[in-house]
């Protein structure tokens, strides 16, 4: 399953828990703020954000990956929990089965913090 399906999911998950003004970026919603990097004007765009109290929160989904792609990924988790925190809100890793101990394994690693969230 491509990661395009489990955001329609995850857009799902979040609407069912009161957030509001959700953004995904997936066809059909309106894209989140994309965030840069200046020293190599690398780009981070959250899969799905979402309002509750005020406090904008973050839903990432997270798939094994390969090493190559691992540090792109690691690089955005860290500034969404920076964001997440300075906002207010918590940053969610949604992770399908079979993934689960990979989102795990990235949060020990990295002391992100974050919730690990295990989607259907």
């Amino acid at each position: 399953m491509s990661k395009e399906a489990y955001i329609t999911k995850v857009v799902e998950w979040v609407r069912v828990r009161g957030y509001n003004d959700i953004r995904a970026n997936t066809e059909g919603y309106q894209t989140p703020i994309s965030y840069g990097r200046q020293q190599d004007s690398e780009q981070f765009i959250p899969d799905v954000t979402g309002k509750q109290f005020d406090q904008e929160s973050y839903f990432e989904v997270i798939l094994k990956t390969n090493a190559a792609d691992a540090s792109h990924l690691l690089s955005k988790l860290k500034l969404l929990s920076q964001l997440a925190a300075v906002k207010g809100g918590k940053l969610f890793l949604m992770s399908p089965r079979g993934h689960r101990s990979f989102a795990k394994e990235v949060l020990v690693e990295t002391n992100i913090v974050a919730e690990v969230i295990n989607l259907p």
